[in-house]
């Protein structure tokens, strides 16, 4: 079955991830609407070009025009270029920060925003129901390469100049920073050096070739994953170490000592950036596994945050909703107002760089005056593999018996996108399944180390969850 999740569909290459059904999610989206034309792009994953072209073949059959940007690029760039080519639809090939044998496809609709559910849920739907006659009159790439229906485009100037323009480019060049660039094996690599030299930064690349295992490790921008580019950042003395992930809309920041700043911090240090030095106002919105920090900014200065779902598409249309300024999500992502709709890495980097430039403050000065001001927050990521019999039951515990636990300190607790339990003292954890891999995910937020330990240690006996499903 194919089955569009929090980002996209995504499976294991071969196994689900085949012509076929890569052909059936293009027919899909060819009977959602009249669709005329649609933007297609690809990361660097293996099979990821083929099976643009797989998709494309679908699209020809029902004579719809393929707009191919030529080169392997960042899923925000292709959500750009949705939006800027006027297309029905935007298509990337990838699985984003999964590890390498998953390849999968991101959906997006013609104002370059991610999906909305009922979008994906229905698009999900047609593709189980493709009929064989269908798939057997498929048309060939070699019948369509040459064809009106087909064309390549380059919108990798237009996205570069977009963002340039939205920053204050004299206050980055009059700080000569030197910035060292971890792309993961992805493909962040040319739009952050173009970006980067363009505001005269130094800057260095590692991990900058191309490699469909991603170097053996999880294309993900989190602290486990950047050693190398934090060693440099230390060793060699840089402003910053940036990082994203295999397809750029997530990003990784490694401070001027060589530490990892979670992206929590960097969302309040942006809304809070926004907020008090470009003076701008509204909402910011967070998923429910984000921290609360955001709602303390918000406060402070007469605005409001907004809780979502986990998964982009429910930021975005919460941002829309809102108004917001600013969303974000504890995992990476976020993306600000007057940008493209879903998140973008490379967006992000630079307004972190414009941030540190125009405060005159490295990012680990600006952390701690965060933290000054609104506290201290620790934060507790925990992931849990489980058989299909464990899942089952997980279910029925979250979804059908809505079990909570019995602990004296609880404000409130509810069901939304999983179980979150608020409690008196402002700390909060959630249990859910996650969207894009098949795990239990609980995250924990307090104010201290010891007390996000306890309530893990509780929602795991709530659960049931024994010591060896922890990854």
């Amino acid at each position: 079955m194919i089955q569009f999740g929090t980002g996209g569909w995504r499976e294991i290459i071969g196994d689900k991830f085949t012509r076929e059904n890569i052909h059936r999610v293009a027919h899909a989206l060819s009977s959602m609407k009249e669709v005329k034309k649609v933007v297609i792009g690809y990361d660097r994953r293996f099979l990821s070009k083929e099976a643009c072209f797989w998709f494309i073949e679908a699209l020809a059959s029902h004579n719809i025009k393929s707009l191919f940007i030529d080169g392997s690029s960042p899923t925000p760039l292709i959500m750009f270029a949705t939006k800027l080519m006027g297309a029905d639809f935007g298509v990337a090939i990838t699985a984003s920060h999964n590890p390498a044998i998953y390849n999968g496809i991101k959906i997006f609709t013609s104002d370059g925003n991610d999906a909305p559910l009922e979008t994906t849920d229905r698009l999900s739907e047609i593709a189980n129901n493709v009929s064989e006659e269908e798939l057997n009159n498929t048309r060939k790439f070699y019948e369509v390469e040459h064809s009106n229906l087909f064309e390549k485009i380059h919108p990798f100037n237009d996205y570069i100049d977009s963002i340039l323009n939205s920053l204050n480019v004299d206050a980055i060049r009059n700080a000569h920073l030197r910035i060292a660039i971890d792309p993961m094996y992805g493909v962040s690599e040319s739009a952050l050096i173009t970006l980067l030299s363009s505001v005269r930064c130094e800057t260095t690349i590692i991990n900058g070739q191309h490699d469909t295992l991603f170097g053996g490790r999880l294309p993900s921008p989190a602290s486990a994953s950047l050693h190398r580019l934090m060693d440099l950042v230390l060793q060699k003395q840089y402003n910053l170490g940036v990082a994203t992930d295999g397809d750029a809309d997530r990003i990784g920041i490694i401070d001027e000592l060589g530490n990892f700043i979670h992206p929590n911090t960097l969302l309040c240090l942006l809304y809070y950036y926004l907020l008090e030095f470009k003076h701008w106002k509204g909402a910011v919105v967070r998923n429910i596994a984000t921290t609360h920090m955001l709602d303390k900014i918000a406060e402070k200065y007469g605005e409001k945050c907004i809780e979502s779902n986990v998964g982009f598409k429910y930021i975005s249309e919460n941002m829309r909703k809102y108004d917001a300024i600013i969303g974000g999500e504890s995992s990476g992502g976020l993306t600000v107002k007057g940008h493209i709709g879903g998140k973008d890495g490379i967006y992000a980097a630079a307004l972190l760089i414009e941030m540190i430039c125009v405060t005159k403050k490295s990012i680990h000065t600006l952390a701690k005056e965060l933290e000054e001001m609104f506290g201290t927050f620790y934060f507790s990521e925990n992931d849990y593999r489980f058989t299909p019999e464990k899942k089952a039951n997980l279910v029925k515990m979250l979804f059908e018996e809505e079990k909570i636990p019995a602990y004296e300190n609880i404000e409130k607790a509810y069901y939304a996108d999983g179980l979150k339990v608020l409690f008196k003292d402002g700390s909060w954890i959630i249990a859910r399944f996650s969207g894009t891999e098949p795990v239990l995910r609980i995250f924990a937020e307090a104010g201290s180390r010891d007390k996000t330990d306890e309530y893990v240690k509780m929602m795991e006996d709530l659960l049931d969850i024994k010591e060896d499903e922890k990854i």
